[in-house]
């Protein structure tokens, strides 16, 4: 499994509009309807990822910690899913039923929401504020599958109480690193 690291988008950037299928509900869904009031986390992630899978419990975690606020996450699979069929809509649809998603986990199947992100691997974090700028891309934690760090999301979740709580988000970031996306020819 060959590390990528995130791109390092520059903050305040504002969040490219999306329109994606959810496979779960079948419909499309959009940035504008599922953005949070204070703030929007955007993940790209997807099935067979071993990075993602290392972080699966506690993103579930964090992610419900903040279903009854102005926080919302929205995941986003844009993986080539004819190459990697764990990750086809089907199987998308177990995944978040068997991890417990709670949040939307949609398919970028033509792949422009993540060329438009400029995401890089899975995970990919991406924070936006009330006003849809972007205020932290890098890291879910320290944790990765093969060191000795358990998987927490404390530093996401820092971020996030830091929207929430009005203060200053430090401008010193980690790219977050992962299984490349994988693209289509």
């Amino acid at each position: 499994m060959a590390e990528t690291p995130s791109r390092m988008v520059d903050l305040s950037t504002k969040a490219p509009p999306f329109t994606l299928f959810n496979p779960r509900k079948q419909v499309h869904q959009s940035l504008d309807e599922l953005k949070g009031a204070a703030g929007t986390v955007i993940m790209f992630i997807c099935n067979h990822c071993p990075y993602v899978k290392n972080i699966n419990k506690a993103l579930v975690n964090l992610t419900n910690k903040y279903l009854d606020s102005e926080i919302n996450f929205i995941a986003i699979n844009s993986n080539d899913y004819t190459k990697y069929p764990e990750d086809a809509p089907e199987k998308m649809v177990s995944a978040a039923k068997n991890l417990g998603y709670r949040f939307p986990y949609l398919l970028d199947e033509t792949q422009e929401v993540a060329k438009a992100y400029d995401a890089a691997c899975t995970p990919d974090f991406f924070v936006y504020n009330k006003d849809m700028e972007l205020v932290y891309r890098g890291q879910f934690d320290d944790s990765r599958p093969n060191n000795d760090t358990y998987a927490t999301g404390d530093i996401l979740d820092d971020v996030i109480q830091a929207i929430l709580n009005g203060r200053k988000i430090s401008k010193t970031q980690i790219p977050s690193v992962g299984c490349g996306i994988k693209w289509k020819d």
